[in-house]
């Protein structure tokens, strides 16, 4: 983790705040509010310019921006008194004032769904499973044996085995070659056999380790990629299914791991976490190995497709993890992280192209769009309910409401910020200390 990272990272997330700010700059001129100031960063200006009654400034702190909309401080409103009220913000129908709030995380929604589709119009590094069977499920334990090396499907070869369940999606009849033990072997799958087929085969996947997530135990405790997994609570392993499940199974709160690395055997204790994915289930965080690599481009058709599709699961995914996590409030500590993590995740993914940069920081884009819309008061998406109640009822929320709620909302952002804080700190140390 080096300083430009950290620098690149500041510059990187003030830009998207940035963003954010312009969507309630845009939308508030559209509805004729004056913006009095909006200024790219905070702290002590260092440039500043005037046009159309608006200061423009560029500020020392390069931590994303603001925008100061006349009359938007209904204390200031009644101590200063405006040359024009029918351009303060709190003078607007309360359905325009929630389209201004809401616009800043639209406008980061909007950005991620840029970055996501641009991204995927770039090559594309991917990694995929040998396309070695492990077993084969039902009546197709009978055709296929482990170690059948699949070939093809309807004549294109195929790199890895999640490109061959992809091709054999996309035919309704298919015709798979495939080897066993250096001998040609073919296959007619018909139509309504194919998705038996699908669901049936399993790959071959050691217990080596691909990837190692950020901030979960198994980093904590100093494992790396490319880590082999030899044992769980001292029994052998000899795949990644088999050490999967007695993961899964362990009747403790932490698992014995046995590793090699390189020529080095070690043993890790590392702390079993829950799933927010529904599943009762435990892990501890790493992915298997990927050893097929190959390079891929999508067509500008299919990035907008596949752009729009990922924006759309990747929203979805977090507002059920959000969900779930609301229901198992203990997990917190776990799925909780602040700047450091963040860099931390950041100069991983930087030593894996322009793409891969491209796809985090839209999906950080779409994090800030999701959390700015939570009900909280002092986030937007607390501005917005209290302009939705006024709707309601036909006029505002009492100040004296708001500002409690405000004062609540703020000491629990504040929080929030500091738990985060000391959850980056104690996963940094942690690690540090089990790299030792």
């Amino acid at each position: 983790m080096t300083l430009a990272n950290i620098v690149m990272m500041v510059i990187a997330f003030g830009l998207l705040i940035i963003i954010h700010e312009l969507g309630h700059f845009l939308m508030a001129r559209a509805f004729g509010v004056h913006i009095q100031k909006f200024s790219v960063g905070f702290g002590k200006p260092l440039f500043k310019v005037t046009r159309g009654g608006t200061e423009y400034l560029l500020s020392l702190i390069p931590l994303g921006g603001y925008v100061k909309m006349q009359g938007d401080n209904p204390e200031e409103r009644d101590e200063v008194q405006q040359s024009d009220p029918e351009r303060d913000f709190l003078s607007k129908a309360w359905w325009k004032k929630a389209l201004i709030v809401l616009a800043g995380p639209f406008a980061n929604l909007l950005l991620g769904l840029l970055l996501f589709i641009f991204a995927m119009v770039l090559p594309q590094k991917q990694e995929d499973l040998a396309p070695v069977l492990h077993s084969a499920a039902g009546k197709w334990a009978e055709v296929f044996s482990a170690g059948d090396s699949l070939i093809s499907v309807n004549g294109k070869s195929v790199a890895g085995f999640n490109a061959f369940l992809i091709e054999l999606s996309q035919h309704a009849e298919n015709k798979v070659a495939f080897t066993r033990a250096g001998q040609p072997q073919s296959l007619t799958v018909a139509a309504a056999e194919r998705d038996s087929l699908i669901r049936s085969l399993k790959p071959l996947v050691s217990t080596r380790i691909g990837e190692v997530f950020t901030g979960m135990p198994a980093w904590k405790a100093g494992l790396q990629e490319g880590d082999i997994i030899l044992a769980v609570d001292s029994v052998a392993v000899s795949d990644w299914y088999d050490m999967r499940e007695r993961i899964i199974a362990s009747e403790g709160n932490d698992v014995l791991v046995q590793v090699q690395r390189k020529n080095d055997v070690f043993t890790r204790r590392i702390p079993l976490q829950d799933t927010l994915t529904g599943e009762d289930e435990r892990m501890i965080g790493i992915m298997q190995y990927l050893p097929v690599k190959q390079t891929i481009r999508y067509s500008p058709v299919e990035a907008m497709q596949y752009g729009s599709l990922s924006t759309l699961s990747f929203i979805t995914m977090q507002y059920s993890g959000l969900f779930r996590l609301a229901k198992k409030p203990s997990e917190l500590k776990n799925n909780v992280g602040g700047p450091v993590m963040l860099v931390s995740m950041a100069n991983d993914v930087g030593s894996r192209g322009i793409s891969s940069i491209l796809l985090f920081f839209a999906s950080i884009s779409l994090i800030l769009m999701i959390m700015n819309l939570l009900p909280i008061p002092i986030l937007d998406g607390g501005h917005i309910m209290f302009f939705i109640i006024e709707g309601i009822f036909g006029k505002p929320v009492p100040l004296k409401v708001q500002g409690i709620a405000q004062r609540i909302g703020f000491a629990l952002l504040l929080w929030l910020m500091l738990f985060a804080f000391y959850a980056d700190i104690s996963r940094l140390i942690s690690r540090m200390i089990s790299l030792r």
